[in-house]
């Protein structure tokens, strides 16, 4: 019997019609870059201070010194949340006493803001801090939102797989691609907090959903040779390059609403797609639509230029195939052996620290010297070479190696970044940016090296579990980044710390680098250091007929 990389050879690897559906489907992804990252920008929070009334009785000198100093990084500035007793100073004022000079101001009573703040618009003109008072007493709700827009990225990523599987990859791709556009326009109403938040997780849900969407169908059309180009460097560069067009958008338009705006118009002009991107047609075999698989492969061997043979489908043999019951299993498989268990948690642990380290650095920029508009370009831009350098790692290096050096690279930098003097502030920009390549290059073959060390039976399953360990990681990095309020250096350490005990971890793992892909769960690769004992399920017998397994060099799936 055929399958249908054998029935669909004719068409060739990368013709036009293969380059049309590689592009297309990349370029969907482009509103998911600067949509998942716009949080940077949405809930930025400029410097600020009590907001002291016009009607207030005071002096000049007093209205001056009517907030308390504090020190920060070296200089003092202004309290962000503290003000000095108003009726006091007011009654100080009226009794002509001058501040410094009559009056020891530390020893005056300090009162909460509760006349409001004064925000700074060197930066920002509006964000939902300024416009909702996230700050203070409310600062929690700025990494709560974040935390919550990776809660619906987690909902998302359990339903769109279900979803794909029953009502067709190309559907779900441009419902969701509406679902994100769509709630992101309708933020911009937002009357209140809550409503802006509930919307975001929607956001969320949607933009999972349209890259798993995306990226299934691309690996369904296109061949085994250029799979792994899609997955490492087709949806992962034109991600990144929709996270560079961000700091564009927020530098020209300092309002959040009106950049929302802004950022859902190219999601909008995505609808033009669905008359370009075809259904997959290995999802059409499976539901017994056979016509409609047909006429998409015509159709792709016409745009190739290439004659399609007169019969392409043997009837018979998708009515076999179709029909063949597969072994049932179970989540709890993952646990089974004590082999399987072991690199279960193991890449559970691997991909949670791996986010945190990712995103915590992404929503890191805000807090980096310099100008918030450049740093985050550069945390975008570093990310195209570190796509490149993971597509030729997965390419000719063990896969071990390849993780532990860049994790090693990215947590060590971050640990330096203590160490430099505060006036080389660069170059702690540069170490960050570092340690954002070495994780971003590592969360690239994370993937790939997932779906190599699982069986068949349980690859869906197996990855689906490390995605959701990922999807946590997303959930707790905005919290990593609050710590920087109390110890500056405090989320580097942390993260730096993780990210190297999670490469020594990898040194364990086994290496699966032209390796031939398991089909059982006896049949895996085990975890170093640990002695097993040898039993005849270990060693694989091939019937007469029975195909070895195929060695995973150059795709993922």
């Amino acid at each position: 019997m055929r399958d249908y990389e054998e029935v669909t050879a004719f068409l060739g690897e990368w013709g036009p019609f293969q380059r049309l559906i590689f592009f297309l489907l990349s370029a969907s992804i482009i509103p998911n870059g600067f949509n998942g990252m716009s949080v940077v920008f949405l809930t930025g929070t400029p410097e600020h201070h009590c907001r002291v009334p016009d009607t207030a009785n005071l002096s000049r000198a007093w209205r001056n010194h009517s907030i308390p100093l504090v020190r920060q990084d070296g200089r003092e500035v202004p309290h962000s949340c503290r003000r000095y007793r108003l009726a006091t100073i007011a009654n100080l004022s009226a009794l002509g006493l001058e501040p410094v000079l009559d009056v020891d101001l530390e020893r005056l009573e300090q009162e909460s803001c509760v006349d409001g703040w004064e925000f700074s618009r060197d930066i920002y003109q509006t964000t939902i801090v300024t416009e909702w008072n996230l700050v203070c007493e409310d600062d929690w709700k700025v990494p709560l939102t974040i935390s919550l827009f990776f809660v619906g990225v987690l909902l998302g990523s359990f339903i769109s797989g279900q979803l794909s599987d029953r009502f067709g990859r190309k559907n779900v791709l441009f419902v969701t691609m509406g679902m994100q556009t769509g709630f992101s326009f309708l933020q911009i109403f937002s009357k209140n907090y809550e409503m802006f938040t509930v919307l975001f997780v929607l956001v969320g849900m949607g933009q999972i959903s349209n890259y798993v969407a995306a990226f299934v169908l691309g690996t369904e059309i296109l061949g085994k040779s250029v799979r792994i180009l899609f997955a490492t460097l087709g949806v992962c560069i034109f991600y990144a390059f929709g996270y560079m067009v961000l700091p564009l958008f927020a530098y020209f338009i300092r309002d959040w609403r009106m950049l929302l705006l802004a950022l859902t118009g190219p999601g909008a002009l995505c609808a033009a797609l669905w008359w370009f991107i075809p259904e997959s047609p290995r999802w059409l075999i499976s539901q017994g639509r056979y016509q409609e698989a047909e006429v998409i492969i015509r159709k792709a061997a016409k745009i190739n230029g290439i004659v399609a043979p007169s019969t392409i489908f043997d009837l018979s043999e998708l009515q076999d195939l179709s029909s063949k019951k597969k072994q049932s299993h179970r989540i709890l498989d993952l646990l089974r052996t004590r082999n399987i268990r072991m690199i279960t948690i193991m890449s559970i642990v691997l991909w949670l620290t791996i986010s945190v380290g990712y995103f915590g650095l992404s929503l890191d920029t805000p807090n980096l010297h310099g100008d918030i508009y450049v740093n985050c370009f550069l945390s975008a831009a570093v990310e195209v070479p570190a796509y490149v350098l993971a597509w030729l790692l997965l390419q000719h290096v063990p896969r071990r190696y390849s993780m532990a050096t860049a994790l090693f690279l990215g947590g060590s930098v971050l640990l330096f970044v203590q160490l430099v003097p505060p006036d080389l502030y660069y170059l702690s920009t540069v170490l960050v940016m570092v340690g954002k390549f070495g994780i971003t290059a590592a969360f690239s073959m994370v993937y790939v090296y997932t779906a190599e060390l699982y069986p068949t039976v349980v690859r869906n399953m197996g990855v689906g579990v490390s995605s959701t360990a990922s999807r946590l990681g997303s959930i707790l990095s905005p919290y990593f980044i609050y710590l920087g309020a109390y110890d500056r250096f405090l989320p580097y350490i942390l993260m730096g710390s993780l990210t190297i005990l999670t490469a020594i971890l990898t040194l364990f793992f086994p290496e699966s680098f032209g390796m031939p892909l398991p089909d059982t769960i006896d049949q895996m690769l085990r975890v170093k250091g640990i002695k097993y004992r040898h039993t005849p399920s270990h060693t694989r017998m091939f019937k007469d007929g029975e195909e070895s397994p195929t060695v995973l060099k150059s795709t993922a799936f």
